[in-house]
């Protein structure tokens, strides 16, 4: 009796091997939906060494540019070691998936999970295959995506290869340069937001407390401390708020006053730093080439 190979069959043995969607339906439909077997059948193919990476940690990779005409894209694809992100192979596979993004403009990531590429597969399949071939654990991470006018300018910059990049919105001005010393700025001070009015007052009001909390500690008169307080809240701005922080090719001047000059506007930007936020697993490199030498 054939058994009927279901969405949820192949979901299972994908889960649990780390291989294709189309890798797990021929394996269930070779061995007529045994699970166990579909598991033997993938390894025999060699098909499920993606299955013992998925626990490891991916805190390395890069970050990509990729900009076309009025439309540009921001992506971070994590590998598991800084060695694997200068990979050829890896490189080609984050170019592809940006340009790939930029095109199909998916709403989240596990949309961009779904989605297909030219050569019929899904993005988690080719990231699949790309685990398989190169042997390490690799993350499509995050995207975003941004859009301009003929009158904007994109500034897109990637330090150090991709250990950061930034993609800059500046309106009303085609001055590229400028919109690149910006994006440089930004990797270098990592501001939160572009300007004041963008701060949740909630944040603003949370630091105020701090603060003054702060100067009542120091001893200072309850009623010089809400003068205290605004004059540290103006440098608490100065820290979190690209525009009122001193420009950094010319520290006489702040970056609004800098865009200002260019006849534009900051509309928007995006920071990734990539890894930021994982954890990052600490192992002794010496017992880790040990554990590969003894098969742990």
């Amino acid at each position: 009796m054939t058994v009927k190979i279901t969405a949820q069959m192949v979901k299972e043995l994908r889960e649990k091997t780390g291989a294709g969607m189309m890798d797990c339906k021929k394996a269930l439909t070779a061995v007529n939906g045994d699970m166990e077997a579909a598991l033997d059948f993938l390894r025999e193919k060699g098909l499920s060494s993606s299955a013992s990476k998925a626990d490891r940690i991916a805190a390395e990779g890069t970050s990509y540019i990729h900009v076309d005409g009025n439309e540009a894209i921001l992506i971070e694809v994590n590998a598991e070691t800084d060695f694997v992100a200068k990979n050829e192979g890896f490189q080609k596979l984050v170019k592809d998936l940006a340009e790939h993004l930029l095109a199909t403009k998916p709403a989240t990531i596990e949309e961009a999970h779904d989605s297909k590429l030219a050569n019929g597969l899904s993005v988690a399949d080719e990231i699949s295959n790309a685990v398989a071939k190169i042997g390490e654990k690799l993350t499509l991470r995050r995207f975003e995506i941004r859009t301009k006018t003929d009158n904007d300018t994109f500034g897109p910059y990637l330090h150090m290869g991709g250990t950061i990049g930034v993609l800059v919105v500046l309106e009303g001005t085609t001055d590229e340069q400028a919109a690149k010393d910006i994006a440089m700025h930004i990797a270098a001070l990592n501001p939160k937001y572009v300007s004041r009015d963008q701060v949740p007052a909630e944040e603003v009001e949370r630091e105020k407390k701090v603060l003054t909390e702060q100067a009542l500690n120091e001893g200072k008169p309850e009623n010089i401390v809400a003068k205290m307080v605004e004059g540290r809240i103006g440098k608490y701005f100065e820290e979190i708020c690209v525009l009122d922080q001193a420009f950094v090719k010319d520290s006489d001047q702040t970056v609004g006053a800098f865009v200002k000059s260019t006849g534009g506007t900051l509309k928007d930007f995006v920071r990734y730093a990539v890894g930021e936020g994982i954890e990052k697993r600490e192992e002794n490199f010496a017992d880790e080439v040990m554990n590969q030498v003894q098969g742990k």
